[in-house]
């Protein structure tokens, strides 16, 4: 049975060091943001799978930020799954970051209850 709480079973997932998508069990097709509806379809047929966490970088900016506080990257990832998401690459600096590269998904934060779903150059 579909949550009626997608994006809380999605935080629980990354609590758990998962990264998950929903995917239509009738077209196959991926969904992100998580949803209690396919988008376009209105289908309920959604189910959670694990997520391949291979993407490629769609765009890019630095934000700058006042010394000390250091600069980061907002990024959009388009995922071998065929969806997109905004996140950022970590690992290298900030300015490195370059549109088609590859990146892998990874679940970071100190805290399980505040993890957050970044990437890193593949």
């Amino acid at each position: 049975m579909q949550s009626l709480l997608p994006e809380s079973d999605y935080q629980r997932f990354l609590a758990e060091g998962r990264f998950m998508l929903q995917r239509s069990r009738q077209t196959g097709a991926y969904v992100f943001y998580p949803r209690v509806a396919g988008p376009g379809t209105g289908s309920t047929d959604l189910e959670w799978v694990e997520a391949s966490g291979r993407g490629v970088v769609y765009s890019t900016t630095v934000v700058r930020q006042r010394p000390p506080t250091p600069n980061y990257n907002v990024a959009l990832i388009d995922l071998e799954e065929g969806v997109r998401m905004m996140s950022r690459v970590e690992g290298i600096a900030p300015e490195e970051v370059r549109i088609g590269m590859a990146v892998r998904a990874k679940v970071a934060g100190d805290d399980p209850a505040a993890a957050v779903l970044v990437f890193e150059p593949a």
